[in-house]
């Protein structure tokens, strides 16, 4: 890609700014573009156009905003090779993945303005037959969302698609990290006819500059995809007055496989949604617990699917894998399986960083047998491409060990006994359990319980945290 500065969006006009910041190809390490630096005079701007152009957006009904957000789907479509490849040059995803990525923006506008024009406001019977009660969703206000670097268009989608069906206005920041096919994205939309300030775009390193999106009075609600500790941290910045909060923070999936499993399903599932991204996935499976009777089974049939992932970015054949983001996430990762290594497990494949990768930020996909429960990379968040294996037996009490975590995101669960798994989808803490299969949607709500998070993405859950609930009573006598 050429060389170039990237523009932000405020009030429906593109800004850049004297101070920029660059973005690296994670595949090359190279430098690929600048980005604008948001200053203190554009911060406020963006606040007090995303609370003016509330009052008329908000009061638009659906029948009118609905063809203005299909258009702005219908002009990323157009758009769409050159932002795949700006969003390949800037995470070193391959092909299918960034296809994946794109189409999750896509189909979130259009999903979730077809849930809008489902939306229940209830009528409440009155049991002295005085008052006729009902509810209303209204659109709650100016929303500012923080959003994470690994899945830039879908968190893009997540957040976009019930802004613009409720009726609110954003403020919107991609990570630093990847912000460029965000920002491409936001270049489209006032050519859409999404009237100026309804959704501002920025771009930022300096969190005492944009420090205002969270302590402003403006917004109504901040929402966020990210580590638990940055969500921490932000929340406590925003609370200077109430607001509403949505965040998806981090996660340590487990996976239970049973003895009763079909080892060759239960195997590829988990190594096709662990390396995925290069393990850099919220819901990847980063602790997973392997009935004895199966272990040696189970790592032979994982190890040899894992065999068949490829490493490059970008087109290519067959099943392909990008490297990690920076050099700094690889350290960690090296860090990581060095220390498991030193306290007694052992490396089944990978392990290194490849030969034929010289450049970029790549990393063998790795397995790693006799994995202990107190080694680091089985307590915390890997977001990596190193699976963990660990041993349990009929002793062990499964689901404890599932919920050995203060996160509680998403978990996985691998038996052909009904009653097992539906035993275990209800006993394990998070927010979401797959049995016998990896199956997300947009029309599936999407959070955590635990230090994972609060509130929902996807599905007609999330669409209502972007509404107020309001109850009328009239008296019919």
């Amino acid at each position: 890609m050429t060389h170039r500065t990237f523009s932000m969006l405020i009030n429906g006009k593109l800004v850049q700014s004297a101070k920029t910041f660059p973005v690296t190809n994670p595949a090359t390490g190279e430098v690929i573009a600048d980005v604008s630096e948001i200053d203190p005079a554009s911060v406020e701007l963006a606040l007090t156009a995303a609370r003016d152009a509330f009052k008329t957006w908000s009061r638009m009904p659906l029948s009118q905003r609905k063809p203005i957000i299909l258009r702005y789907a219908d002009l990323l479509e157009e758009n769409r090779d050159e932002i795949i490849d700006l969003l390949i040059a800037e995470t070193g995803k391959p092909l299918d993945n960034a296809e994946y990525d794109f189409g999750m923006l896509t189909t979130c506008l259009r999903y979730f303005c077809e849930e809008a024009a489902r939306i229940d406001q209830q009528v409440i019977p009155d049991p002295d037959g005085k008052f006729l009660n009902y509810t209303l969703r209204q659109p709650l206000g100016v929303v500012v969302g923080y959003l994470a670097w690994n899945f830039p268009l879908l968190n893009l989608g997540y957040k976009l698609g019930p802004v613009l069906a409720s009726g609110c206005t954003a403020i919107i920041k991609p990570s630093q990290l990847t912000p460029l096919a965000t920002l491409r994205c936001a270049e489209l939309l006032s050519e859409a006819g999404v009237p100026d300030g309804v959704v501002n775009v920025f771009s930022g390193t300096d969190y005492d500059v944009t420090e205002p999106f969270l302590t402003s009075e403006i917004p109504a609600m901040f929402t966020m995809i990210g580590s638990t500790r940055a969500g921490v941290a932000a929340m406590k910045s925003a609370c200077t007055n109430v607001k509403h909060f949505s965040v998806e923070l981090g996660g340590n999936a487990p996976v239970l496989v049973y003895d009763d499993a079909d080892i060759e399903a239960a195997a590829t599932s988990v190594v096709d949604l662990k390396f995925a991204n290069s393990g850099q996935v919220c819901v990847s499976p980063n602790r997973c617990f392997v009935h004895e009777s199966v272990y040696e089974r189970f790592l032979e049939v994982a190890a040899k699917h894992a065999a068949g992932i490829t490493l490059g970015a970008g087109r290519g054949e067959g099943r392909r894998m990008g490297p990690v983001l920076t050099s700094k996430a690889r350290d960690r990762m090296l860090g990581l399986i060095e220390s498991a290594v030193g306290s007694g497990a052992s490396i089944v494949c990978g392990g290194n960083i490849p030969e034929s990768q010289a450049k970029g930020y790549f990393l063998e996909p790795t397995i790693l047998r006799d994995v202990d429960r107190s080694m680091e990379l089985s307590c915390d968040e890997i977001f990596g491409p190193i699976l963990p294996v660990i041993k349990f037996s009929d002793r062990d009490d499964e689901i404890a060990l599932a919920n050995d975590t203060e996160y509680g995101l998403a978990a996985y669960v691998f038996t052909t006994n009904l009653s097992r798994g539906l035993h275990a989808a209800s006993e394990i803490e998070a927010g979401s359990v797959c049995v016998n299969g990896v199956h997300y949607g947009v029309h599936l709500p999407h959070g955590g319980l635990k230090q994972s998070g609060v509130g929902k993405d996807c599905s007609k859950y999330s669409l209502q945290e972007y509404l107020t609930l309001k109850r009328v009573s009239v008296s019919t006598e």
